[in-house]
């Protein structure tokens, strides 16, 4: 420790300084108290600990409060509306608008497909967090659906079968369909992620391609804090990656027919 007076440095054992010649007895406790204190700080936790607990335990009552929320039918088949009829409508009225009424770039359609189902599943996971799966398979469905209902219209007015009548066309109809669902699913995905960091989750909740990694860099040897940085770290990266990757599939399979 130091001298009190002159700061030059004495033994612990020592009740006099050697240099000053001062007495120490009074001081000694008074500094054993000081650096007992400075070591129960370093020891105590960091506040990002405290912060992240907190995190988790409001993830987990948000989950507990969805599971105990009652969903109407009324609110189900409402959000069907708006997020699964409503793009599908717009999709039909877009391609009716730029192929027959303004006769022009097919280039303008196969935009909108991939814009448009993106947005509407933006705002839908933006909101609030939804079972991805069913969301999912209403993907497909509505990918499938729109594509079917442009022929279905082009085969009103230009009089030609509505499904493809052979091997290239079905391929041009699955990655145009295709287009469309990568795109919902981006957007799904961007929802996701803007919701998460609006409300600070953490990735407390983990999924399986997150614990799968997980379980390649040995979890069990990090301690709770790298853990849990770490799995923060793939849920945003992993989250990012997968979305730029839909999003590229999604341009390549609208748009390789058109460019």
């Amino acid at each position: 420790m130091n001298c009190p007076y002159c700061l030059s440095e004495v033994a612990e054992e020592a009740v006099v300084c050697k240099t000053c010649s001062r007495d120490l007895y009074l001081f000694k406790p008074l500094i054993a108290k000081i650096t007992e204190l400075e070591k129960q700080i370093q020891e105590a936790p960091a506040i990002e600990e405290y912060e992240n607990r907190i995190s988790e335990l409001e993830y987990l009552l948000e989950e507990q409060r969805k599971k105990h929320e009652p969903r109407t039918l009324l609110k189900s088949i409402s959000e069907v509306i708006l997020y699964f009829l409503i793009p599908f409508a717009l999709l039909l009225l877009a391609h009716w608008l730029i192929e027959f009424v303004f006769d022009t770039k097919t280039l303008y359609l196969r935009i909108i497909s991939m814009v448009l189902p993106m947005l509407f599943a933006y705002c839908l996971f933006k909101r609030h967090p939804h079972k991805v799966m069913p969301w999912l398979f209403g993907a497909i469905i509505l990918a499938v659906s729109s594509v079917i209902g442009m022929s279905w219209i082009t085969s009103l007015i230009d009089h030609v079968p509505v499904l493809p009548q052979n091997l290239s066309e079905w391929k041009e109809y699955a990655e145009y369909a295709l287009s469309i669902a990568f795109s919902f699913v981006t957007g799904i995905l961007l929802g996701s992620m803007s919701y998460a960091s609006q409300h600070h989750y953490k990735g407390i909740k983990v999924n399986p391609l997150v614990k799968l990694i997980l379980g390649f860099v040995g979890k069990e040897k990090m301690s709770p804090e790298g853990l849990h940085n770490l799995m923060k770290k793939v849920n945003e990266y992993g989250g990012t990656i997968v979305a730029l990757a839909t999003t590229g599939l999604s341009i390549y399979t609208g748009l390789k027919h058109v460019l």
